[in-house]
């Protein structure tokens, strides 16, 4: 496949209320091969407006990128902030339950996106936000419920390596793939370099997940800090950071990958404009990599 993508979240967002209909006036604008769509907790309510408005439009969407704070209902735990700092909570049973009740409904609304829009893929953050992989035993155990419903659905349900506060994103995607033998993944170049693991996953304790073809998809974007640096946390366009995408692409032709790339570089400004040359250079550097892997 190798088809590149441009996620909606690189041009959707708070600057412009998370307005979905801007999908038809800025795909023509934009020199991808599809679009991994974005939920936004807001289309909640109106999801099946947003349905049938984004159907309409013709576009090819082959990847739903789940809302990111879904993970959290997961873990059994909460966070509360008080007298200047965070503490860290057991939930009670009966919390605990409602929770991840609650987060169920959502995920299945996260599959009715995938489903209705033709997806074939949908991403998770199987921890996410203060909490994080705090609890991640939990977090795995549970993913299993949510994978069968996904499995049912007929969309493969990918966990991302992202960002940790408690272990490392490697760690966690290798505890879900020796629980789960036929889990999938979504690689993000800039959440593995903020641990300093880009190159990492080709290393021999986890070289299995890429030779057993168990990174389905990847997200290409740049990073400029430090390891764990958290006052750098913007999602950079290729070039702008440090990532040595010319290693990493010759190393994934190596393996022979054969799934799809997003782009997922901010290009929404403050006052809603968007950048989108940023993101056509993205997609064309992205096209200048993958030839090796024809």
């Amino acid at each position: 496949m190798n088809r590149i993508l441009c996620s909606s979240g690189a041009f959707i967002g708070k600057a412009n209320n998370n307005d979905y209909t801007l999908l038809k006036e800025y795909a023509p604008k934009l020199d991808c091969d599809g679009f991994e769509l974005m939920m936004s907790s807001s289309w909640y309510p109106i999801l099946d407006e947003v349905i049938a408005n984004v159907k309409s439009y013709g576009l090819t969407i082959p990847v739903i990128h789940s809302q990111k704070s879904l993970g959290e209902a997961l873990c059994g735990m909460t966070t509360t902030f008080s007298e200047g700092r965070f503490h860290d909570r057991v939930m009670t049973p009966e919390e605990d339950s409602e929770t991840f009740f609650r987060g169920t409904e959502r995920f299945r609304l996260n599959l009715k996106l995938a489903q209705k829009l033709g997806a074939e893929k949908m991403v998770l953050h199987l921890w996410n936000g203060t909490v994080s992989d705090k609890n991640i035993e939990k977090n795995v155990e549970r993913f299993g419920a949510w994978k069968l419903l996904a499995d049912k659905a007929g969309v493969e349900l990918l966990v991302e390596n992202v960002i940790c506060n408690t272990y490392d994103p490697l760690k966690n995607v290798d505890l879900v793939a020796k629980t789960y033998p036929d889990a999938g993944f979504v690689y993000d170049t800039k959440m593995a370099e903020f641990h300093g693991q880009t190159m990492r996953i080709f290393s021999p304790e986890y070289e299995y997940i890429v030779k057993e073809g168990r990174i389905r998809h990847l997200h290409i974007n740049d990073y400029g800090g430090g390891y764990m640096d958290w006052g750098h946390m913007q999602v950079l366009p290729i070039g702008a950071g440090h990532i040595d995408f010319e290693g990493f692409f010759t190393k994934l032709g190596e393996y022979g990958y054969s799934g799809d790339f997003t782009v997922e570089s901010t290009a929404l400004a403050k006052d809603g404009t968007v950048d989108f040359d940023m993101l056509n250079e993205c997609f064309r550097k992205i096209g200048e990599f993958k030839k090796r892997f024809l």
